[in-house]
């Protein structure tokens, strides 16, 4: 059975994540601030963490660093694409805003919980559309999609926030670790031939055009 650490201070939101992960099978623990976390943290190591980011005392920025070797899903109801940014590239696996769809929290939860029983990098899903993240490799429906490292950089920015919208200056701050050569005027060039790359593959849209916004994955 897997071990969930629930650490966030809302009871309500704590008390539905614990019965919504138990009635999966999940072992649930508790922890309602950040002092309380790593006491819990130094005593028993689950399989992976639901942090929230707003905590009392040490809050989830505060904490992240210091859970190692542990799939990090970070809780929030903050979007601000800065404080995401700087989450991802400080551990967490993965950031989902409140409030969230419980079916697709569970499904990132598989999804990290598989990656870490693998011992390999997150495996990013989106429909019939994967990402693996240690191999840089893409498929539609199985199939492979050769993209350039500029376009990967943006199709894995977009899966992980696959119902945000990504600004477009949001998004070369996203990649510039990834692609620093992508600039604003050439943003939309690369974007075009993703969606045409992806849409010869799946035969059909993927990338969904914010217009005077951004870019989102398009649901269906």
């Amino acid at each position: 059975m897997k071990t969930i650490a629930v650490i966030d201070d809302d009871v309500y939101i704590g008390n539905m994540l614990e019965e919504l992960l138990t009635k999966e099978g999940y072992r649930v623990l508790r922890a309602y601030s950040g002092t309380e976390a790593l006491l819990l943290l130094a005593r028993q190591r689950p399989d992976l963490v639901l942090l929230d980011r707003m905590l009392p005392g040490l809050q989830g920025d505060e904490i992240l660093p210091r859970i190692t070797g542990i799939p990090v899903i970070v809780l929030s109801a903050k979007a601000d694409t800065g404080g995401k940014v700087q989450l991802l590239l400080r551990g967490a696996a993965d950031y989902i805003t409140k409030p969230f769809d419980t079916a697709e929290l569970l499904a990132r939860i598989t999804v990290q919980l598989r990656g870490a029983a693998a011992g390999q990098a997150q495996t990013l899903i989106f429909g019939d559309l994967a990402v693996d993240t240690l191999s840089h490799s893409v498929e539609v429906g199985g199939k492979p999609v050769h993209l350039t490292k500029t376009e990967y950089a943006i199709l894995k920015r977009l899966m992980l926030s696959p119902s945000q919208v990504v600004t477009k200056t949001g998004m070369l701050e996203l990649i510039a670790l990834d692609t620093p050569d992508c600039t604003e005027s050439s943003l939309k060039v690369h974007v075009a031939n993703l969606r045409r790359k992806l849409r010869g593959q799946g035969e059909r849209e993927y990338i969904e055009a914010v217009w005077g916004i951004g870019y989102k994955l398009y649901e269906e």
